[in-house]
């Protein structure tokens, strides 16, 4: 198996047919054919059915197609990074950072930031946090924020524990409470973010032995808040993601049993500091601090 035969196969799965493939590959359409069919040999699948000049995924192929697409998507965002890099490369500051981050605070403040740097290049590439750790590795992020532990040799790693919240639909009973305590959990609808996850883990040993429904899911903190706003459930969380949805449906409260929640700061140790991104670090983190404060919350321990 080679690349150029998983590239075939995409292109045959996005465009319906292997003429349209040739074209979008720049190859002619007996080449695509033959990609297909060595692609087919080292895999051991029936990918299409042939009917004339018609072909059809089979459910091998949309199930194939899946991951795939998981590691193009990956592959498109790092070269769209390396252009910025290379069209921008004075004056600029590459953020890789969790999408709890990326797809909410973080462009609220990068938005002030640069407001009186009118020369300053800002891009924002949200990444699972393994992605970041790469990005910030490879030097294509100056600076880059994931959630832990971070063990991995060559890197300046700052964390500050903060307190996991609980997210309630507005109006619920349990909003009634200043804190929420593991057994007032009984028998609520929840929903588990981050499955498998060492926040999940964290979040299961502190509601061992509360009886619950667990019928929902969600990788992003994001789809979870949105779930809860729309009276789906419960979920534990952490505070930074839930600060966006406090106008819209959700009420948050302190958790009785505390549970780290802290995203990492990410630097490569021993490169040049650059005077940017210290300013921007040093920044962002007193206007997030300043934010969870505003909460109200005990949510920073002491």
């Amino acid at each position: 198996m080679n690349f150029r035969q998983v590239e075939a196969f995409r292109a045959v799965m996005r465009t319906g047919s292997m003429t349209s493939a040739a074209e979008l590959m720049s190859v002619t359409q007996p080449a695509v054919s033959r990609l297909i069919r060595d692609f087919e040999t080292d895999t051991r699948l029936l990918l299409f059915e042939r009917h004339g000049n018609q072909i059809i995924p089979t459910q091998a192929a949309l199930t194939l197609i899946k991951e795939v697409d998981n590691a193009f998507v990956g592959l498109d965002r790092l070269t769209q990074v390396a252009a910025n890099i290379t069209r921008h490369a004075a004056g600029s500051l590459r953020i890789a950072a969790m999408p709890a981050l990326a797809s909410g605070l973080l462009p609220r403040f990068v938005s002030t930031f640069v407001k009186d740097k009118p020369d300053l290049y800002v891009s924002v590439t949200g990444l699972l946090s393994p992605q970041v750790i790469d990005l910030v590795a490879s030097g294509q992020a100056d600076l880059g924020y994931g959630d832990g532990p971070i063990d991995r040799p060559g890197f300046d790693v700052v964390a500050r524990p903060i307190a996991a919240v609980v997210a309630l639909p507005d109006g619920h009973p349990l909003t009634a409470k200043a804190v929420i305590q593991p057994q007032d959990l009984a028998n609520e609808a929840m929903i588990a973010l981050e499955p498998g996850s060492l926040f999940a883990m964290r979040v299961e040993v502190a509601l061992a032995g509360v009886p619950r429904t667990c019928t929902l899911e969600a990788l992003l903190s994001h789809t979870a808040l949105v779930m809860v706003a729309q009276g789906a459930g419960i979920t534990i969380l952490d505070p930074t993601s839930s600060l966006d949805f406090l106008d819209k449906g959700v009420t948050i409260r302190p958790f009785g049993v505390f549970i780290d929640a802290s995203f990492a700061e990410i630097r490569q140790s021993g490169r040049n500091r650059s005077a940017i991104v210290d300013l921007f670090r040093q920044e962002f983190r007193a206007w997030h601090d300043q934010l969870i404060s505003d909460t109200g919350l005990p949510l920073f321990p002491d």
